[in-house]
């Protein structure tokens, strides 16, 4: 795996803690995760400071509301210059549609990429909600959806990705969470696999958080991850 594929999940709620560990790690990976706990907390004035490191920042915010609203974000994120922004595909054809237009003239370097079903989530889960289709379904469906209205990547389980990557080509950013070193606690994720098996079924990058955070010897771990 090269670094550029690899993406740290910043799952702290301290600004300076996030900063410290991307002046650790940005020259062993690719990109930096800000999900709804940091921007809560810090919002653009983090990704900001982020961003004057150097480093790259995938922002984890799964837009999802009536087209004219998430245009509207995307185009204020956009000036941010993040690698990656996230919308949710239940939001819809409109929703995805009006996304891609915002970006294309706001932030025509950033990639959107549409969340399709959680990594927490599964079949029982689906049920719960009213879906008729099982994870793998699901995801399948709002993928096709998301290609459809212009995407140019998902966010989807390892377990899932190998399908997509058939379905959606080379060319597609197949971005996946839920994926944990062998012997690593799982957590609050339903559906995971290794960094071997999710890079070898197609992913093109992968996102770990805890696994890195918590560990003795963080750079010992992405050292390899690398490796592997």
């Amino acid at each position: 795996m090269q670094p550029a594929q690899l993406i740290l999940a910043l799952d702290v709620s301290d600004a300076n803690e996030a900063l410290a560990w991307v002046r650790r790690c940005r020259d062993k990976v690719g990109c930096f995760k800000i999900g709804l706990q940091l921007f809560a907390a810090h919002g653009p004035e983090l990704v900001r400071a982020v961003r004057q490191t150097g480093a790259n920042v995938f922002l984890d915010l799964k837009l999802h509301d009536i087209p004219h609203t998430v245009a509207k974000a995307v185009e204020a994120l956009g000036r941010l210059d993040v690698q990656f922004l996230t919308v949710h595909t239940l939001g819809g054809r409109a929703m995805l549609e009006a996304a891609v237009r915002a970006a294309a003239w706001s932030a025509p370097r950033t990639t959107l990429l549409g969340v399709t079903v959680l990594t927490s989530h599964d079949n029982d889960d689906l049920d719960d909600l009213g879906f008729e289709h099982s994870t793998a379904g699901e995801a399948l469906l709002l993928a096709k959806l998301a290609k459809g209205a212009g995407l140019r990547g998902l966010v989807c389980s390892p377990q899932e990705v190998a399908l997509l990557r058939q379905e959606l080509g080379a060319d597609f950013a197949l971005v996946t969470p839920g994926v944990r070193p062998a012997g690593a606690a799982v957590d609050d994720q339903s559906r995971v696999a290794t960094p071997a098996e999710a890079i070898a079924s197609g992913s093109s990058h992968i996102v770990i958080g805890r696994p890195i955070l918590q560990a003795a010897d963080p750079v010992a771990v992405i050292d390899a991850l690398l490796a592997s």
